[in-house]
């Protein structure tokens, strides 16, 4: 059977409306009036044999044929985007880009210095950082939209994906400032048992989450979770509110906020693990040139 030519303005288009799921918004993002977009969005259509979207007044969304291709529309575009930019760093003797996904809580550990090492040593490289929890990193990775990925408690039985851990830090408890339990340096986990609790929820990053509830399992509880929240930041200002208490790795200590108290547990043998991640088939020399400079547990938080 022929397979279909999918020519990439077209899958252009297609990726912009599917972010963007309004024809106007869309069309001017790419800099064209909504007439000519409808027409490549028709033209892809006719080569996939079926809608790619459906249309009512005021309502784009995705049909499932279009939920299946947009993926590999995307892995197309940025294999292209990939290729130019290989091809004109070799042309030019530029670096090229480097595209990191991050879990915001390494903003206050290892990505900093990861970021001023990279700089120093391509100060021509093209870098581009987005902030996102461990699960849409792995998937970012897989479609190829991130090139490294610094995320906590991966799952590493993955046949794509490579991983190396470069921090381990303690679990902290996190305590509203009036809390009983603040008046002391330490905190003993089990003493937490009655308390509510604000965690991250366990899709943002299943295996951070998976080890809070194996701690709690061990001191003998299942914690109460009465709210959930993606950042940290938010986790800590919910805290301060009085809502519940949380576990969270040391790093967290950083935020700053007058309302919280931040103490180590007992027992504290239990730590957490950042790790980074790649491609194992990424050709991208400047993965390779970002990985030869993080050393296994090249820092830990105590």
């Amino acid at each position: 059977m022929e397979r279909p030519e999918l020519p990439l303005p077209q899958l252009h288009a297609f990726v912009v409306l599917a972010e963007e799921l309004h024809f106007g918004r869309a069309a001017a993002r790419l800099g064209i009036a909504q007439p000519p977009l409808s027409q490549q969005i028709r033209r892809l259509e006719d080569k996939v044999g079926h809608a790619l979207f459906t249309r009512e007044p005021g309502r784009v969304a995705l049909t499932p044929v279009g939920h299946e291709l947009l993926p590999v529309a995307r892995r197309a575009l940025s294999d292209l985007a990939d290729g130019l930019a290989a091809a004109r760093a070799v042309g030019s003797g530029r670096t090229g880009r480097l595209r990191i996904g991050f879990a915001a809580s390494l903003a206050l550990t290892v990505l900093p210095g990861l970021l001023r090492d990279f700089r120093q040593r391509f100060p021509e490289g093209r870098l581009e950082i987005r902030e996102m929890t461990t699960a849409p990193q792995l998937t970012a990775l897989r479609e190829r939209t991130v090139d490294i990925g610094l995320l906590r408690e991966p799952e590493e039985a993955d046949r794509e994906l490579d991983f190396r851990t470069v921090l381990t830090e303690p679990f902290v408890a996190v305590l509203p400032h009036g809390h009983p339990l603040a008046a002391g340096r330490t905190v003993r986990l089990a003493d937490l048992a009655e308390a509510p609790f604000v965690l991250l929820p366990r899709e943002a990053g299943p295996g951070l989450y998976d080890r809070i509830l194996a701690l709690c399992a061990g001191a003998g509880f299942v914690p109460d979770v009465v709210q959930d929240a993606v950042e940290w930041q938010t986790v800590c200002a919910l805290v301060e509110t009085g809502l519940g208490v949380s576990l969270a790795p040391a790093s967290i200590r950083r935020i700053r906020l007058k309302g919280v108290a931040f103490r180590a547990i007992e027992p504290g043998a239990e730590r957490t693990r950042v790790a980074v991640a790649w491609r194992k088939s990424d050709r991208n020399p400047l993965v390779a040139h970002l990985l030869a400079t993080v050393s296994p547990q090249s820092q830990a938080t105590r």
